[in-house]
């Protein structure tokens, strides 16, 4: 059974931000790219730093510790020193909020 989360308004989240949900002992950080939203583990696989203080470059976002870089989109690690992708997670636009469903069946890319 799917568990919904609002995220935030789409009028509060801008193109460019990053939201971060935190459920039980997940963390998920909520990308907008133009318009489009997209929903990642917020933790990197090499350290663990969280992913939602790095720089978001494009659809990419890069660990702030040591500079792994993961797509937002798919999850996939992009460079090394993280060899393992991310988990990704459902988001959805219900009545003009942003939804994120964390318990969802965990997509690995």
């Amino acid at each position: 059974m799917s568990d919904w989360i609002d995220v935030a308004a789409v009028e509060d989240f801008m193109p460019g931000m990053c939201r971060v949900v935190e459920t039980g002992d997940i963390s998920i950080a909520i990308f907008n790219l133009d318009g489009c939203y997209y929903a990642i583990e917020n933790r990197c696989t090499h350290e663990e730093a969280e992913l939602s203080d790095g720089a978001l470059e494009g659809d990419q976002i890069v660990c702030p510790l040591h500079g792994a870089r993961f797509s937002v989109v798919t999850g996939a690690v992009l460079t090394p020193p993280a060899y393992e992708s991310l988990r990704t997670f459902p988001v959805r636009v219900t009545n003009s909020w942003v939804e994120v469903d964390a318990e969802a069946e965990w997509n690995i890319a």
